[in-house]
């Protein structure tokens, strides 16, 4: 007979080994078999209220702002000018008819001789017939007379001209023309000037042609026997260039 304490260690821890692990697969099954016996009271589920989906149409999509406009720029062309209207030209009107007299008026007698009242409009008279005789001698100042006209002896220079022409035509380079009327003086200066004529209008050539005439020099007419004339008008002409 063989004796335990002989066997070799190693078997027996082994042989405890499985005893134990013997052990605890009966315990586990033990406890499956004792809880499948136990009948657990079933969970009640407390029941839902239904449902109910209601259907929307989507929110209308908002349209896009519209686009902005521009900003106006600064500058640009000259504004446009205001319109006009033009009505047509009323004729003028005629002066109403004079319709004659059915009877013409009776015509007036023609008496000859002195009125008894002046009248400041002279009528149709017949004067009288006289004779006369007479004689002189000396200078006649009318009509026919003889002598010398009047004769110009010194006119205006370019650089007097230049420095009375306008400051408007100056900048605008404009040239222009202007004649003067004035009267000569015993001393051959002209004097008592007016603006005949100026063009172009809105230069003030006019202004400019009467300070012109300060440098102009006339000598006045003369009778036949040498005796200057005073009073004689005469018209010059002054032509301002383009500057």
């Amino acid at each position: 007979m063989t004796d335990r304490a002989s066997l070799p260690k190693i078997d027996r821890a082994k042989g405890v080994r499985i005893g134990v692990w013997t052990f605890m697969v009966v315990v586990h099954a033990a406890l499956f078999a004792m809880l499948g016996l136990v009948n657990p009271a079933p969970v009640q589920i407390p029941a839902m209220p239904p449902l109910f989906v209601t259907l929307e149409p989507p929110p209308p999509v908002p349209l896009p702002p519209p686009p902005a406009e521009p900003a106006p720029v600064a500058g640009g062309g000259a504004p446009a000018a205001p319109s006009r209207v033009h009505l047509p030209v009323k004729p003028p009107e005629l002066p109403p008819e004079i319709i004659a007299p059915p009877k013409p008026a009776p015509t007036q007698p023609l008496i000859v001789g002195a009125a008894p009242v002046a009248t400041p409009i002279p009528g149709m008279g017949q004067g009288g017939e006289g004779e006369g005789t007479g004689d002189g001698i000396g200078d006649g100042d009318g009509p026919g007379r003889g002598g010398t006209p009047p004769l110009i002896l010194k006119g205006a220079s370019t650089a007097e001209i230049l420095s009375i022409v306008p400051p408007e035509a100056r900048r605008a380079r404009q040239a222009g023309r202007a004649s003067i009327n004035c009267v000569i003086r015993v001393d051959e200066r002209l004097d008592d000037c007016r603006v005949v004529s100026e063009t172009p209008v809105g230069f003030r050539f006019g202004e400019a042609g009467l300070r012109a005439a300060g440098f102009f020099r006339y000598r006045p007419p003369m009778t036949a026997s040498g005796r200057p004339i005073e009073g004689q008008r005469v018209t010059i002409s002054v032509q301002f260039g383009r500057q």
